[in-house]
């Protein structure tokens, strides 16, 4: 499989210039590839291939006065350009016959946009010098921050400046099955949610960082010094870039605390399950904040991959599944509760239930694991007891980076 890399870059002066030069040819012949397209569309005439355009507006156009400054940067970068507009196109028109999610017609770029990227392929002859620097062709030596050593030779190198002007390298490379790990016995049902962002099958509970939440604050000061400026002088820009860090950052400790708890759970569990969530359609609800706090489809992404990397079974149920109204025990459908019912009791086997636990247990269940259902049982009392109701307090979060297990 193919994994991506990305480590920090640290530039000079000349070589932010370079770079600039590079971002800013990759964007106009992008645009003027799609100029062309969009064009040859509303005169009624077949798109211009690839091959064609690659021709007129790269090989020609350095030809011209008015385009002779493409010359400047490598070749790699502008044929690059070419490949990343028909990917946009092909996706346009996949979402349009419904084999990917629906996205937007491909759009013009602007050299406002605060996120640039260009890419290096092989045919551009990037090296990694024997002093650990990257080398790339009409830029120069770049000081790359290495946090890990790359597990075979990547392919391909996309050079990123994002919104906090800060610069990547991100490779591609590719990974084999050596990379397997052992087996293990446990199998383990996760229930995403808000007030714990992860409840397991085993009765373990991850209580939720809510990066953003503890963030807002000093979000709240840097935005209202950036409303402040005027636009289009030096120092909104400088204001901009301080809105950009505070949430690079949030973002950064969000990542960082998916990874951990992601690998840890794939390392220690043969299989893993977890249930497909409406994302999108709880993301319209007056829990938009927090449901984009938690991340969770950066988070399932992120076990999906790294169990097909690691050899481990990812299995992800249907969003209908009843979970929360199936006792664990006796299997038994007890009907929808509402939100604040965290505790519930079984009317046919009298089994005390912790809603999540229970549900955890019932996603593995669904999945076909062999989980046991002891996890999810608070106490066991007589058929037909009066249904607890227990009000669901947040917990305070706890430090960014770090991990905190609560078991049942």
């Amino acid at each position: 499989m193919q994994l991506r890399y990305s480590f920090r870059l640290y530039l000079s002066a000349g070589q932010r210039a370079a770079l600039a030069r590079a971002f800013g040819c990759a964007r106009v012949v992008y645009n003027d590839a799609l100029r062309a397209r969009e064009t040859a569309r509303s005169e009624g005439m077949p798109f211009p291939k690839t091959g064609d355009l690659s021709k007129q507006l790269i090989t020609e156009a350095k030809n011209t006065p008015e385009r002779a400054w493409l010359a400047e940067v490598s070749a790699v970068v502008l044929q690059q350009s070419l490949r990343d507009l028909d990917a946009a196109y092909k996706n346009f028109f996949d979402g349009l016959k419904g084999k990917r999610p629906r996205m937007g017609a491909p759009r013009y770029k602007s050299k406002r946009d605060t996120r640039q990227t260009v890419r290096f392929t092989a045919n551009a002859r990037w090296s990694i010098t024997t002093g650990g620097k990257l080398r790339l062709p009409k830029i120069g030596d770049l000081k790359v921050k290495w946090s890990r050593t790359l597990p075979s030779v990547p392919s391909t190198v996309t050079v990123v400046k994002d919104s906090a002007g800060r610069y990547f390298a991100s490779f591609v490379v590719e990974t084999g099955p050596e990379e397997v790990l052992p087996e293990v016995t446990p199998e383990l049902g996760i229930d995403l949610g808000l007030g714990h962002f992860a409840v397991l099958s085993d009765g373990t509970k991850v209580d939720s960082p809510r990066f953003l939440r503890r963030a807002e604050k000093r979000l709240k000061k840097a935005q209202r010094d950036l409303s402040r400026k005027e636009k289009g002088s030096s120092n909104r820009n400088k204001a901009r870039l301080k809105v950009a860090r505070a949430h690079a950052r949030v973002a950064d400790a969000r990542r960082e605390f998916h990874h951990q708890l992601s690998t840890k759970l794939i390392r220690e569990n043969q299989a893993v399950a977890v249930e497909d969530l409406a994302v999108k359609g709880l993301a319209r609800t007056r829990l938009a904040k927090s449901v984009h706090d938690a991340g969770w489809s950066a988070f399932v992404t992120m076990l999906e991959y790294k169990a097909a990397r690691y050899g481990r079974t990812f299995v992800k149920i249907g969003r209908f599944e009843p979970t929360s109204q199936v006792c664990s025990q006796c299997g038994v459908k007890d009907g929808p509760k509402p939100l604040h019912v965290r505790v519930w009791t079984c009317g046919e086997c009298g089994a005390v239930l912790d809603r999540d636990i229970n549900a955890a247990v019932n996603v593995a269940k669904a999945a076909g694991l062999a989980v046991s259902a002891c996890g999810a049982q608070v106490v066991r009392r007589e058929a037909h007891v009066v249904r607890v109701e227990v009000q669901d307090h947040h917990r305070r979060p706890v430090a960014a980076g770090r991990l905190k297990l609560r078991a049942a």
